[in-house]
């Protein structure tokens, strides 16, 4: 691996030279291990760390299939599925590896006592398998995480509905919090030229989400003029919808929990923003009763805010926390648009404002293979910006995965894989110099990046 690493870093290496490159037996993964399933057994989900279930281990090197590609991951990043599959919630991964696993011959190879996860990456082509021809070795890529087969008629259409549709890294093995990181070759799009390694592989999985979810026919479909209200607008998934929102000539409206997330979301250029926390909203009289008085108080809110309108669009994605609110607060006939539910699963909400209201509910998972090039080639032309604040090893993927669950993070939180240092990998350095303030808006204090080659 440290041959591997030394071609990579220098960025001079040729293709027929990383080709010649002898592949080592294993390589350092995140993993975590079967026989840790009960560990968090009894606890809340607030009180489980992931700190004490994801290791760093050495792991045989996956053997390459037709259609895929072996990729030496420089840089990968922390995704709410990195908590779950930390917690074992809502299920323990290793179901997903055992249902995938009696597929094929070939998927049998992720039925493994440990899972090594990541559904993001930024790094170089090492192998493809037969089959593959629009990658080589050398090339320089990310991946985003949607691993289907497409044998089914069902998902010709959107790749999304494919019966065997999975998310690479959390419902497959071989992720990207790893050296090496085995993919489908259809899951490979161009380096972003102008970005590290480390904001290069922070976008991935909610950049795409959010253009799905948002922007896509299959979501909400934005467009011009619609006032969108999205929950975490300076988190991992809602950074990228407010950027998203405000490219396509859309109102964000940014709730946010402090002020420094606050102002977050005005120095991407947002203005109409609530900080629940210091307005205190109560969705919740108690554990099994909302408050919809809280609800109107929110909704006369946002009004003051937008001179009287109510959300086109509720970009959802916390959940059981927020999901009445959300239908209340939407516009007659307008949408609320859900993927996940970081607060929890059971939603409830009153359907009266549904029904009678015209409204609609999308349900919107990751996006299909056109979404997501869509989404990062909106990146690569520097018209949506990675939004990372903070590094970290591999080593210390545990405490980037119990910062994201605690919350503690802004944007997203990135780790080093085979780069021995933050700044590396820029190709186009004055595409980055145009829009370098963009691409350093959410870096926490001190942890700016060097910049170099």
């Amino acid at each position: 691996m440290q041959e591997i690493a030394r071609a990579l870093v220098s960025g001079e290496a040729a293709a027929a030279d990383i080709a010649a490159l002898r592949l080592p037996e294993s390589y350092r993964g995140v993993v975590v291990r079967k026989e840790d399933v009960g560990l968090f057994e009894g606890m809340a989900s607030a009180d489980k760390d992931p700190r004490k279930s994801l290791r760093v281990e050495e792991v045989p090197v996956p053997e390459l299939g037709p259609g895929e590609a072996l990729v030496a991951v420089m840089a990968s990043s922390v995704n709410y599925n990195t908590v779950w599959t930390s917690i074992f919630e809502p299920l323990p991964t290793f179901g997903f590896l055992e249902r995938y696993g009696r597929t094929s011959p070939l998927a049998k190879r992720h039925d493994l006592p440990y899972h090594v996860i990541g559904s993001d990456l930024a790094g170089v082509v090492l192998r493809t398998g037969p089959g593959v021809n629009a990658w080589k070795p050398g090339d320089e890529v990310v991946a985003h995480c949607l691993s289907v087969e497409l044998e089914s008629a069902d998902g010709h259409d959107d790749t999304m509905l494919d019966p065997e549709q999975r998310i690479w890294g959390f419902e497959t093995n071989f992720g990207g919090l790893a050296e090496i990181a085995l993919v489908k070759s259809n899951q490979l799009m161009p380096k972003a030229k102008h970005l590290t390694w480390e904001e290069a592989a922070a976008p991935g999985l909610v950049n795409s989400t959010a253009y799905r979810q948002l922007v896509s026919r299959n979501g909400a479909g934005m467009k011009q003029g619609d006032n969108v209200l999205i929950w975490g607008a300076s988190g991992g998934l809602g950074s990228y919808a407010t950027q998203f929102a405000l490219a396509g000539g859309a109102n964000p409206i940014c709730v946010v929990s402090s002020p420094q997330k606050a102002d977050i979301c005005r120095r991407m250029g947002a203005e109409a923003i609530i900080d629940r926390t210091a307005e205190d909203y109560r969705f919740w009289s108690d554990e099994h009763t909302q408050n919809p008085r809280e609800w109107k108080r929110f909704g006369t809110r946002i009004r003051e805010l937008t001179g009287g309108e109510d959300p086109d669009i509720v970009f959802e994605h916390p959940g059981r926390e927020t999901f009445g609110a959300s239908v209340y607060v939407a516009r007659k006939g307008g949408t609320v648009v859900t993927c996940a539910s970081t607060s929890g699963y059971n939603h409830e909400y009153d359907n009266r404002y549904l029904w009678m209201s015209l409204k609609k509910i999308v349900g919107s998972h990751f996006a299909n293979y056109r979404e997501a090039w869509e989404a990062n080639r909106l990146l690569a032309k520097g018209k949506i910006h990675p939004t990372l604040s903070k590094t970290y090893r591999l080593e210390e993927t545990g405490q980037a995965a119990y910062d994201v669950h605690r919350n503690l993070h802004q944007g997203k939180v990135g780790v080093l894989a085979l780069a021995p240092e933050e700044g590396l990998g820029v190709r186009d350095h004055e595409l980055r110099a145009r829009h370098r303030e963009a691409i350093d808006r959410f870096r926490v204090p001190g942890a700016e990046p060097a910049d170099t080659a």
